[in-house]
């Protein structure tokens, strides 16, 4: 997730509403008083249930367009490659940002350590070793194993966000040094699991772990900024892990990378469904309910997937 400077909210709030309203696209620098952990305005719940919903959205797609980049290059469409990347920064380093800056996703380094430790807590003793067991009952022993692992994987990242949260409120102790990351490749192919179940908490798992690396990225950055180097490195790496080893060894099982043409397709779809009915009704809604930063923030956003289908398309007749 790129710097986010301390701005005052209302002053970063207004800069924001008016520069989209103006059909400028903000930079994430100029969109972030989240990151800096201050106050938001309270939203109406309809809102911060349609931004949560959109933030999730948003770092799925950086991370499936990241996966499909790799296999248009793989298979030597340097162009293709380029615009999937460019989309998925643009859904993580504006969309995702700007989100999480209207419904204060991101606090004080010990807010950021506990919403971390919570969520690693509830996956690594809840959510993945419920999906080993229903693998494993399915026959799906692949999933099952990939489950045990990365729930090992959450218990020592929670571990390490615990000993980071004592050492910064006690002043005693270091904080952690950052996991390795082994990277997963994932190429085109079909699912490698049978369960419908199995199917369905691998699409759970990994739009978890796509928000988690998102979300971490975020902390990072506000780690950096408060000049904590230390915690900003065990942030990103841990970030890294959810996307390059977790979130790409669940892609692996369930086949989520096809060919390039299938990839454009797929996105195409998603971007539409976002450009036509998810961003304006929201944006909608946010009207309705007075939230006006996030009803223009969402209309924008809309254009922007609107954008990001027309390119899509564009490319996928260009296949031949």
């Amino acid at each position: 997730m790129t710097a986010y400077p301390i701005r005052a909210l209302v002053t970063s709030t207004l800069a924001v509403s008016v520069a989209l309203c103006a059909g400028v696209t903000v930079a994430p620098a100029a969109a972030s008083p989240a990151a800096t952990g201050t106050s938001i305005p309270a939203l109406q719940q309809q809102t911060r249930t349609n931004l949560a919903q959109a933030m999730r959205g948003e770092a799925f797609a950086n991370v499936s367009y990241t996966l499909f980049a790799a296999q248009a290059q793989r298979e030597g469409r340097p162009a293709v490659a380029d615009l999937f990347r460019k989309a998925a920064a643009v859904e993580l380093g504006e969309h995702f940002t700007q989100e999480a800056a209207l419904s204060g996703l991101v606090g004080s380094n010990e807010a950021n350590l506990t919403d971390a430790i919570s969520g690693e807590g509830y996956e690594s003793t809840t959510m993945y070793p419920t999906f080993a067991r229903q693998a494993k009952a399915a026959g799906d022993t692949a999933a099952a194993t990939l489950f045990t692992e990365i729930a090992k994987d959450e218990a020592a990242h929670q571990a390490a966000y615990k000993a980071a949260l004592t050492a910064l409120r006690t002043g005693k102790g270091a904080i952690p040094a950052p996991p390795a990351v082994t990277p997963v490749t994932v190429t085109a192919g079909q699912p490698k699991v049978t369960s419908a179940q199995t199917r369905a908490n691998l699409d759970t798992a990994m739009h978890g772990e796509a928000l988690a690396h998102a979300k971490y990225t975020l902390y990072a950055q506000r780690a950096q900024q408060s000049g904590n180097a230390a915690l900003a490195r065990l942030f990103t790496a841990v970030s890294n892990v959810e996307l390059q080893e977790h979130s790409s060894g669940e892609a692996a099982l369930a086949g989520t990378v096809g060919t390039t043409s299938h990839n454009l397709a797929t996105a195409i779809a998603g971007e539409t469904y976002e450009s036509k009915t998810m961003y304006p009704t929201f944006a909608q809604q946010a009207k309705t309910a007075g939230d006006t930063a996030a009803a223009t923030l969402f209309q924008h956003n809309a254009t922007d997937e609107a954008d990001h289908a027309q390119a899509f398309q564009t490319a996928r007749k260009s296949l031949g």
